[in-house]
């Protein structure tokens, strides 16, 4: 399976019976899937949601929206529940509105669940961590 490096946006080969065993990047050394949400740009948007093995689950949300801000520690707790699974990244449709504007994004907080680069389910709003992960394992 490819995964995209967190750090350094290598993608990395790595067997899928290995994905929990803490495997590190080919070029940078660090951990290939840090338990935390990746950060999204411009840069590495597009690879992130094409070249990964595992689905790609985003928030796109905004630094001036309250809802975001309070989901933000639940969406963390999240992406260490949904570990080795899914890969949760955000992206920030106030530094990257050409994105948001691509996928249709009108409110935020918008959670949208990417595989091989095609978007399979969408929902806005805030929702706690146990929500987050219910909605993702039903939808994968």
């Amino acid at each position: 399976m490819e995964i995209v490096c967190s750090h350094c946006k290598t993608i990395n080969r790595v067997p899928t019976e290995r994905i929990l065993d803490g495997p590190a990047c080919g070029a940078c050394k660090q951990p290939i899937l840090p338990p935390e949400p990746v950060e999204l740009t411009a840069a590495n948007f597009d690879t992130v949601i094409t070249r990964s093995g595992l689905p790609v689950v985003i928030d796109f949300w905004a630094p001036w929206c309250g809802p975001c801000r309070a989901m933000a520690p639940m969406y963390a707790d999240a992406a260490k529940q949904l570990h080795g699974r899914a890969v949760l990244a955000k992206l920030d449709t106030e530094a990257h509105p050409n994105i948001a504007a691509r996928f249709g994004i009108r409110s935020i907080p918008t959670l949208a669940i990417f595989k091989a680069g095609q978007e399979v389910a969408r929902e806005a709003g805030a929702r706690p961590a146990a929500e987050i992960v219910r909605w993702v394992s039903q939808s994968l």
